[in-house]
C-alpha cells in the first residue's frame, strides 16, 4: 500500500499566501498630518473608572485611545522592614504586559520599568500623608496594557495612581493631574502619541496638584529652549485643571453606584 505523500506531522501553508506589508518610516511626516485629529492643544480622550479590581484596596482602569493602563492600589499594611519608621513608604511597580509593545516584550521587568516607576512614585508621592502610616507600606502596581507612547504611560498612570489611592480611601493632600507635551516643528502638541514623540525635539510631563495650585514632578527630555519649556510647562497645568474635573466626577460616580 502506497503511502500518502502529505506528512501528517507538518502543517500545511495556505495555496495563495503573501508577504507581510511593514511600515514605511520615509512616511512618518504624512501619518502624523493625517493620525493626529485634533488640534495642537487637545488632549486624547480620557475613560477612566475606579474600583474594577474587587481584590485590592483600591484600583483604576484608565484609557486613552491606544494607552490602556490597569493600576492596583494595597495597603497600607505593616512594612517587612525591621526598622522603625515614622513616616510609610510608597511602593510603585510598573509592568508592561508582554503585547503592550508593537515588538513582543520578554515577562521579566527591565530599565524601562523601574524609570516610569520612578517617575510615577515621584509625581504622587508629595500627595500622599505618610506621616499618617508609620511603618507600614503602600504598594502601587500597575500593568500597560497597551502603550502608545512613554510618555502617555507615565501621564496616565500617574492619574490611574492616584485614582486608586483614592478610591482605596488613603488620606491625601489632593489628587494628583499630569500631563505631557512635546515639540513637534515649531510648534507644542499636548498628549503626544509614540509617532509624534518620536518626531519631536524634546517632551515634558508635568504633574500637579490643581487644588492646591501646586506642581509635583516635572520631566522632561530632549532638546528644547527655556521659553519653550516654559509654555509647554503652562499649556500642561492648564489641561491639568481639566483633567483633575474628569478624575474628581469619576470618584464621585463610583461612590454613587457603591
Amino acid at each position: 500500500m502506497a503511502q500518502s505523500g502529505n506528512d501528517r506531522r507538518r502543517i500545511n501553508g495556505p495555496e495563495e499566501s503573501f508577504p507581510p506589508v511593514f511600515d514605511d518610516e520615509d512616511d512618518d511626516d504624512f501619518k502624523l498630518r493625517s493620525q493626529r485629529k485634533r488640534g495642537p492643544g487637545d488632549i486624547r480622550p480620557i475613560f477612566l473608572q475606579p474600583g474594577l479590581i474587587s481584590q485590592a484596596n483600591g484600583s483604576a482602569y484608565i484609557e486613552t485611545e491606544k494607552t490602556k493602563i490597569a493600576c492596583a492600589v494595597y495597603g497600607p499594611r505593616q512594612s517587612k522592614t525591621t526598622t522603625y519608621s515614622e513616616k510609610g513608604r510608597l511602593n510603585v511597580e510598573v509592568k508592561f504586559a508582554p503585547f503592550s509593545c508593537t515588538r513582543r516584550r520578554a515577562p521579566m521587568r527591565d530599565a524601562e520599568d523601574r524609570s516610569i516607576g520612578v517617575s510615577i512614585h515621584q509625581a504622587i508621592v508629595s500627595s500622599i500623608r505618610l506621616e499618617l502610616f508609620p511603618k507600614s507600606t503602600i504598594d502601587v502596581f500597575i500593568t500597560i496594557i497597551e502603550n502608545d507612547g512613554i510618555e502617555g504611560c507615565i501621564a496616565s498612570g500617574s492619574l490611574a495612581a492616584s485614582t486608586a489611592l483614592a478610591d482605596a480611601g488613603i488620606e491625601m493632600l489632593g489628587l494628583v493631574a499630569s500631563c505631557s507635551a512635546a515639540i513637534v516643528g515649531d510648534g507644542i502638541q499636548l498628549d503626544p502619541t509614540e509617532a509624534e514623540a518620536r518626531a519631536s525635539s524634546g517632551t515634558v510631563i508635568l504633574a500637579c496638584m490643581p487644588a492646591l495650585d501646586s506642581i509635583t514632578s516635572i520631566w522632561q527630555s530632549g532638546q528644547m529652549s527655556a521659553d519653550l519649556s516654559l509654555k509647554c510647562m503652562e499649556q500642561c497645568y492648564e489641561r491639568c485643571n481639566d483633567i483633575h474635573s474628569v478624575v474628581a466626577q469619576s470618584l464621585l460616580e463610583h461612590r454613587k453606584t457603591d
